[in-house]
């Protein structure tokens, strides 16, 4: 009888504000899923192109370093941020950080890419925090509206979002491919060209957010508490920080977390340097990205809908983290291959094989944390965005001064550490936590 005195307000509410209460929920996640296609292809694309067409002074990469520190730094505090604003105005407001960035390289120069980076790696601390919180509430108002698994509508929503989302490496590099055809990296004006138009695809993500339903129950409640009191609100936030540092299961998932950010760097860094470059030059880099892309967005699909519960992520991560494995101990024990059709096929094959792993570890990990940590979602989501910048920023600052061989040990070695971790986590840790909770 509870149960039905609980539920029932919900419906009367649901036709009072004539919300639908079928599609709703749908429509929310592949709104917010094509956003972030149009916000991320124009900054994704833009990412790679930093190290090649901003290189005096190295301005490129240290920009890129500059933000992911930024962005690691705000994402302590971007939990607060969010239950401040709410998810839906924190996807809106971050994603400005972006169009910043991206309309600063129209004229990149110290006075504009440095401001530009610290500000977007405060966006992209509250737009990635929002992103995790608004769909995993998203999925649980479905199932619960439909009588549905709750695993199961997070591993699909989160599925549907990261295979359009990872599609954006695909379309990106293709803009990029068109408009800067020419030598030596394309002409001026095919640059202006370029970031002119990914200004414009940028603006269009942004009022695309506006249309986003806002999310209510327990997340309006808490937002309207967090508004309380600034003090209050800090002391929650350390609270909850120290609280989730505290859980054995953050733990053991922090160090996959990391990796997921190294591996991430390590593509858009070393790979398109070192294993790219020699062997297809510099038009192949949006080619062999654009190959990542495409099996990155097919895996993030797939895994998406076999995720069904702890049980399934656990199979999911380990063969992900197989794939990666194979491949770093591939590149270590085969020296590049120059010229021919080899030559080609080489960078091609293993781009699409990491991204095989890149999505894999991108749909569970949000999956895994959505599931685990339900009483605080910005801040576990927080957590997964400190960790991961804090990992690619690392590769950004140190990339330049160690080998590509060290690069590859340290790649193999955070992988073991990370997947111990996390089988532990499900097999011994998640189980006993089960036990206490009935």
């Amino acid at each position: 009888m509870a149960t039905m005195d609980e539920e029932t307000p919900l419906v009367v509410e649901n036709f009072k504000n004539e919300n639908p209460i079928v599609i709703n929920h749908e429509r929310d996640v592949y709104i917010m899923s094509c956003a972030f296609l149009l916000i991320f292809l124009a900054y994704g694309a833009a990412q790679n192109l930093e190290s090649t067409i901003n290189t005096e002074g190295n301005l490129g990469t240290i920009s890129l370093g500059i933000l992911y520190l930024s962005f690691m730094f705000c994402s302590i505090f971007a939990s607060l941020v969010v239950r401040k604003l709410g998810s839906k105005n924190a996807l809106i407001l971050g994603s400005t950080g972006y169009w910043l960035f991206v309309a600063a390289n129209l004229m990149p120069n110290w006075y504009t890419m440095v401001p530009a980076s610290l500000y977007l790696g405060f966006a992209a601390s509250i737009i990635w925090v929002g992103q995790g919180t608004y769909l995993t509430s998203t999925a649980r108002s479905h199932a619960n509206d439909h009588s549905l698994n709750e695993a199961i509508i997070i591993g699909k929503f989160n599925g549907v979002f990261y295979g359009m989302f990872a599609s954006h490496q695909f379309v990106g590099n293709l803009f990029t491919l068109a408009l800067m055809r020419d030598k030596e990296g394309g002409s001026t004006s095919g640059k202006t060209v370029l970031f002119l138009v990914f200004v414009c695809t940028i603006t269009l993500g942004a009022i695309l957010m506006c249309f986003l339903s806002k999310r209510t129950g327990k997340e309006e409640a808490r937002q309207q508490d967090s508004s309380a009191s600034s003090v209050s609100s800090v002391a929650t936030l350390l609270k909850s920080i120290i609280t989730l540092l505290q859980d054995i299961r953050m733990l053991l998932i922090i160090p996959l977390i990391a990796y997921s950010g190294l591996q991430q760097a390590f593509v858009w860094a070393e790979f398109t340097k070192y294993l790219v470059k020699p062997t297809m030059g510099e038009s192949g880099v949006g080619g062999a990205m654009a190959v990542y892309g495409v099996f990155d967005a097919i895996c993030s699909l797939v895994t998406g809908h076999f995720t069904f519960g702890l049980s399934s992520i656990s199979i999911i991560v380990s063969g992900g983290a197989l794939v990666q494995g194979a491949v770093l101990v591939w590149i270590l024990l085969t020296q590049s291959v120059t010229g021919g059709v080899l030559g080609t096929l080489y960078p091609l094959f293993i781009a699409a094989l990491w991204g095989i792993g890149d999505g894999v570890l991108n749909t569970q990990l949000s999956a895994l944390l959505g599931i685990l940590f339900k009483d605080d979602l910005e801040g576990a989501f927080a957590q997964l965005k400190l960790w991961q910048s804090f990992a690619i920023a690392i590769v950004y600052f140190l990339g330049p001064y160690i080998s590509l061989q060290a690069m590859l040990v340290i790649m193999l070695v955070a992988l073991c550490l990370s997947a111990f971790g996390f089988l532990f986590l499900t097999l011994k840790v998640e189980k006993a936590f089960s036990y206490r909770a009935v």
